[in-house]
Parts: C-alpha cells; sequence; structure tokens
C-alpha cells in the first residue's frame, strides 16, 4: 500500500495507473458494453467514416470498428498476460534457484537463458504453432518461453546481491534454514525487481502478440485483436487512411503507460528500500536490525 501511494503522488505514474485501469475495464467489459456485435456485416455500410450509428466507422466488410476494438482488447490484453505469466513461472523460480543453491545448476540456467535470448520470436512461434497449431494458447507458450530469460536475470542479479548482506549471513550463521531465509529476507526485496521486469514484458509482449496476430498467428480472423485490425485496414489505407490509427494508438498508450508505471516502480522501491538510520551516530540501518532481531527470534537466540 505504501508503494501504491507513493506512486499515485507521481503525476506520470498516476496518468500511466489511469490508462491501465481504463484498458483493464475494457479487456474485462469491452465485449459486453459493444455498441455492435464485432462479427456482424452490415454489407450496405462497408468502409463508411464515423458516424452517429458507427462512432469510428465500419471496416472492409461493414463491420463496426469500434465494437472489434472493444472486444480485440480484450484478446489482446489477455494474450500478453498468459505469456508474461508463463514467463515469470519459468523465470523467477529458476532465477532464484541459481543462485542459491550452486554453481552446477547457475551453469544449466545460464546456458538454457542465453540460448533461448538469441532465438527470435517470431520464427520460433511459427515453428511452436507449425507443431502445436495456430492458436492463442500455443502462440502465448511460445513468447511466455522466450520472455522468461527476463525474469530469470532480473531475479538472479537481484538475488545475488542479497546474498552478501549481513543480516541474511546472519541468518545463515544462526541456522536459518535456506528456505526461510529466501521467504523472510530475499522474496520481499525481489518482487519489486520483478515487478518492474514484469511490466517492461507486459509491454513487449503486447507488442509481439500484435506482431503475431498481423500475421495471422495466435488469434485467427474473424476475431478482433489490435494487430488483426491493423493487418486488415492496411488495405484500405486509399479509402480510410484513418482506420490504422485507432489500434495503433490504443497499442501506444498501453504500452507507453506500462514503461512509465515501470520507472515510476523501480523509482518508489529505490526510495523505500533506502536504509534508515537512527540519529545517533554509529547506529546500524533499521531494517537491518529488525530483520536481525527477527532472525534471532526464529532461530531461538
Amino acid at each position: 500500500m505504501r508503494t501504491l501511494a507513493a506512486l499515485w503522488r507521481v503525476p506520470s505514474a498516476r496518468f500511466a495507473m489511469i490508462v491501465l485501469l481504463a484498458v483493464g475495464f475494457l479487456a474485462v467489459l469491452g465485449g459486453a458494453l459493444a455498441p455492435h456485435d464485432p462479427l456482424q456485416q452490415y454489407t450496405d455500410r462497408v468502409l463508411q467514416g464515423p458516424s452517429s450509428d458507427h462512432l469510428l466507422g465500419t471496416d472492409y466488410v461493414g463491420r463496426d470498428v469500434l465494437s472489434r476494438l472493444m472486444e480485440g482488447t480484450r484478446l489482446s490484453v489477455i494474450g500478453a498476460l498468459e505469456a508474461v505469466v508463463i514467463g515469470g513461472l519459468l523465470g523467477v523460480p529458476t532465477g532464484l534457484a541459481s543462485a542459491w543453491l550452486g554453481p552446477r545448476l547457475e551453469w544449466v540456467t545460464l546456458r538454457v537463458s542465453d540460448t533461448l535470448v538469441v532465438l527470435p520470436f517470431t520464427v520460433f512461434a511459427i515453428a511452436v504453432a507449425g507443431t502445436l497449431g495456430n492458436g492463442l494458447q500455443q502462440a502465448m507458450i511460445a513468447i511466455g518461453i522466450l520472455i522468461s530469460p527476463i525474469f530469470y536475470r532480473v531475479t538472479r542479479a537481484a538475488t545475488l546481491g542479497l546474498r552478501k548482506v549481513q543480516y541474511v549471513e546472519a541468518a545463515e550463521l544462526m541456522g536459518a534454514t535456506e528456505w526461510w531465509t529466501l521467504r523472510r529476507h530475499i522474496w520481499s526485496k525481489v518482487l519489486p525487481n520483478v515487478a518492474v521486469a514484469a511490466a517492461h514484458a507486459t509491454g513487449a509482449a503486447l507488442l509481439v502478440v500484435a506482431s503475431l496476430a498481423f500475421l495471422g498467428l495466435g488469434v485467427t480472423p474473424p476475431a478482433p485483436t489490435w494487430g488483426g485490425m491493423l493487418s486488415s485496414d492496411l488495405g484500405y489505407l486509399a479509402q480510410q487512411p484513418w482506420a490504422p490509427v485507432f489500434p495503433a494508438a490504443l497499442m501506444m498508450a498501453t504500452v507507453g503507460s506500462l514503461n512509465l508505471l515501470a520507472d515510476a516502480i523501480r523509482d518508489a522501491t529505490g526510495a523505500t528500500a533506502a536504509p534508515r538510520r537512527r540519529r545517533s551516530t554509529p547506529a546500524r540501518p533499521r531494517e537491518e536490525q529488525r530483520d536481525v532481531s527477527d532472525t534471532r527470534d526464529a532461530v531461538g537466540v
């Protein structure tokens, strides 16, 4: 709650959260609130401009653009979040384990991470779609696997930095178990780094989902997505040069807000994580004293 309050006081973070809340609202209720059926074809209103009946006009087969944009938000956002969840489930535990359980596991996980980093998203997604079938879940599994090194590297770097902190070494010397030390001292301080990585990864996943939909992978037509709408609109620029602006603007606003929020989270957690010292001179940070005292209580010292 303190982090949310600190974020709300930052104008850029407040703007980003408002935009993301609006996008989340569209993802949850956009399809139900759409003024028209996003798949309904009004053949007598093909490629019409904005009007009172169709606020953003119609596409090349007469479907309402606003309704398709509202319905497509759900599939685009759900797909990106699914990929990020898969990447986090694969990357965060392995990052913690590689930094904590010894050099052999670290060597294996680093080699796997390096291999995944060099694989191109689109080619790998096409290979997975060709093997498992063309669908949203298959594409998101592929993207999640390729996003996992982001979480792995961030988690591993943060954990390695905390291994040498005095209160962590004190907990180990006093007999605390590895699981207790990870849960009590490591995870709460690694979590802000994971949150920043998740915000950046969600923005990247949204762009990849749109790119795959642009190529006809993942969500297949006529189901609407941001990338699919961009792909279909580009073929009719002579008749509707403004049509790609609507999905592109929504995509840019979402990705930009995620990047702003990630920067704000990093700044806010860095400020709140700064050690506080007592007014008397040679005292240790309060957080460190509290952690050491909790460690002594836990191990019975």
